[in-house]
């Protein structure tokens, strides 16, 4: 899974650098666009449709 992560981050990274480049400025001094961490989680099978319901039930942070 870290793999995946790494190579999807690194893959959008570089495509994003690409179609906006104002973003290598931005991030210039880092030269990383993504945090090294991230997060995965299950549903535990649930379908989808009750996984988006949940979340859309969500509180909206103010």
């Amino acid at each position: 899974l870290a793999r995946l992560v790494n190579s999807l981050k690194g893959v959008s990274s570089r495509r994003m650098r690409q179609e906006f480049p104002d973003l290598a400025r931005h991030y210039y001094r880092a030269n990383k666009l993504w945090s090294g961490s991230y997060f995965a989680g299950s549903a535990g099978g649930a379908p989808l449709s009750a996984v988006r319901r949940y979340i859309e039930q969500q509180n909206r942070p103010v």
